[in-house]
Formats: structure tokens, C-alpha cells, sequence
């Protein structure tokens, strides 16, 4: 798993919108599992793999591949770079670190120095410092609209826990890759969606999920925990199994379906937990709307400290997910 996850976390970012990276390393994993790839208009890839049941179910299991980031709104007459963020940014979280632009320009994103060091900054009062000496500098190494995101990395802290970025969702494109690895010949035509857009309003996930039109639906992101100092009170463990979703924010998962997973991590002595999110959202709510419906459910990844450049996961629970899935789904033959 780790090497697989390693794969996913190229040099330059893919910060929703601007995915073709990661959706080009995605690509070269997927070929040799799946029998067609392809890219729909939003920039969603697409890979299936044909059942060999008489009366194949369409399954759709998604992960997302984008990242939050930052994109290029002004370049100063100093040289220095106006950003908005793209997704959820937590600037305390943010503030003071190392940024990679898309064309491998390295960056500091900082805020300004008014800024009280026990506050967190605001969006506005933050910068990023490319080395340029003044504007004419910066704009021949950057132009409006230039995305960055804080530079990926990733440090195993034990032998089953490890912490970087961009972990969400990369961890969940990982699950599905093994899964992929390990559903060789399934009963059901298994469509492997790796989504656009996630971090800005789920808005990859619905086009492709209206296209397949799905009977089932599975979807593998990352989800918070209640074992962070101070955090809310919550089930969800880090190393203590996969999490079914019941509910978020967005969506409440479909009852039937969440029974038969936990009935199914049970029979299978595979480690799970349930999950009721309090905040935030997955795709899950937009597959789940699209169309005329459909049953879908939601394979969580508990992560402390989501959206910061130290994400933390634990692979058991990762290998859980895609143990529970395959038992699910009927196992490789």
C-alpha cells in the first residue's frame, strides 16, 4: 500500500481543476487492471473493468484526485504573488510553509507581517514569496491563474502509520488501485471513477456518476477522528478499522447497504467502525442525487489533522477498506 500511495504523490500539485498529473499517474497504474480508460469532459478518468456475471451490476467505486490549493490573483510591483485559496484552506495550518507551482517554481507562502503571531491569518493578508526581485522577474516565472499547493511529502511515522499531504484523497485513489489489484475477475462491471473537482463542491463525481448510471456505489475519502486532542466527540479511531459512513453533512448513506457492510466486516473478522460526521462532505452526496438515485454508500479513512501538510493515517485502516470491499463485492476468482 505504501508504495502505491508513494506513486500518487508526484512533485507538482493537482489542485482541483488542474488534474492532468495526477490523472496521467493514475492512468499508468490502472491500464494493465481494467479493460477501458477514458476521460470524460470534466476530466473525471474513468476505468472499467467487465464482469463476468450473466447479469452484471454497474458498480461505481470513486475516489477523488484533486487537492486544495491556491491559485494566482496579482503579482505585485515587489514581486510578490497575490494567491485566492481553491478548496477548504486553513491558513494557521498553511502559513509559513513551502509551495510547488505546477511548472516546479517553488514558493513561501506567508502572511503579512501586521499579522499577530497568536492570530490566525486571513486569506487576504497572505502571500507567496518566489525569490523574484520585483514584478517583471516574478511574471516571467508566473501569469494569473497559476496554481500552487503546499509541497507533497510523506514520513512513515511507525510501522503502520504514516503523515504528509495530500493524503486527502490520495489514500483513497490508493484503496482503489488495490482493489483494483485484487478484483482480477468480478462478477459485476466495477467502474473505477477517480474524480475532479471534490474540494470545491463535489462537482466532479455527479457527470460521471449521471453518465454510468450506477446500481451501487461505493465512495473511499478521508474522514475526521475524535482521538485529536480537543477534538468534538466521535466513534471514529484512528487504526481502528475502516469507517462506514451513516452520515455527514451532505448525505445520509443508504441504511440497507451500511447494515450490509458491517454485517459483512463481521462475518469476514475485518476491522470496522461506524462514522456520523457532524460536518463537512464527499462525493457520496452527489453520486448519490444523480440521476433517478442511486444506493450509495461510503468507505471513510479516519485521518487526524485533514487539510494541514501533516495528515495522518493509519494503512490498516486503508487495508481494511479494501478487505471489506472485496469480501463486499464477492472476492477475486
Amino acid at each position: 500500500m505504501i508504495n502505491t500511495l508513494k506513486k500518487l504523490l508526484p512533485k507538482t500539485p493537482s489542485v482541483s481543476g488542474r488534474e492532468s498529473g495526477i490523472r496521467d499517474i493514475i492512468t499508468g497504474l490502472m491500464r494493465p487492471l481494467v479493460d477501458q480508460i477514458s476521460t470524460d469532459a470534466m476530466g473525471n478518468l474513468i476505468c472499467l473493468k467487465k464482469g463476468s456475471g450473466d447479469a452484471p451490476r454497474k458498480v461505481m467505486l470513486c475516489a477523488h484526485m484533486d487537492e486544495i490549493g491556491f491559485i494566482v490573483t496579482f503579482i505585485e510591483e515587489n514581486g510578490y504573488l497575490r494567491v485566492a485559496p481553491v478548496g477548504g484552506i486553513h491558513y494557521g495550518a498553511a502559513a509559513f510553509s513551502e509551495v510547488v507551482f505546477e511548472n516546479g517554481v517553488r514558493g513561501l507562502l506567508v502572511p503579512e507581517a501586521d499579522v499577530p503571531a497568536k492570530e490566525a491569518p486571513k486569506a487576504e493578508k497572505c502571500y507567496v514569496d518566489i525569490g523574484a526581485t520585483g514584478r517583471k522577474e516574478a511574471e516571467r516565472r508566473m501569469k494569473i491563474g497559476d496554481c500552487c499547493a503546499l509541497v507533497p511529502h510523506l514520513t512513515r511515522l511507525t510501522a503502520n502509520r504514516v503523515a504528509g499531504r495530500p493524503l486527502d484523497d490520495r489514500i483513497g485513489c490508493a484503496a482503489l488501485v488495490k482493489i483494483a489489484e485484487t478484483l482480477k475477475s468480478p462478477v459485476d462491471d466495477m467502474y473505477y471513477v477517480f474524480s475532479v473537482q471534490e474540494e470545491v463542491g463535489c462537482r466532479g463525481a455527479r457527470p460521471a456518476a449521471f453518465a454510468i448510471s450506477p446500481d451501487l456505489a461505493l465512495i473511499y475519502d478521508v474522514t475526521g477522528t475524535g482521538d485529536e486532542q480537543g477534538a468534538k466527540p466521535m466513534t471514529v479511531k484512528l487504526g481502528e478499522g475502516v469507517a462506514i459512513k451513516i452520515k455527514d453533512n451532505s448525505v445520509i448513506c443508504n441504511r440497507e447497504l451500511v447494515d450490509a457492510l458491517l454485517e459483512c466486516a463481521k462475518a469476514n473478522g475485518i476491522a470496522a467502525q461506524c462514522e456520523i460526521l457532524t460536518y463537512g462532505g464527499t462525493d457520496t452526496s452527489s453520486v448519490q442525487m444523480t440521476g433517478f438515485g442511486c444506493k450509495a454508500g461510503a468507505l471513510s479513512i479516519p485521518s487526524r489533522y485533514i487539510h494541514s501538510g501533516v495528515e495522518l493515517v493509519d494503512l490498516r485502516d486503508v487495508n481494511a477498506a479494501v478487505e471489506l470491499t472485496v469480501a463486499y463485492l464477492g472476492g477475486a476468482k
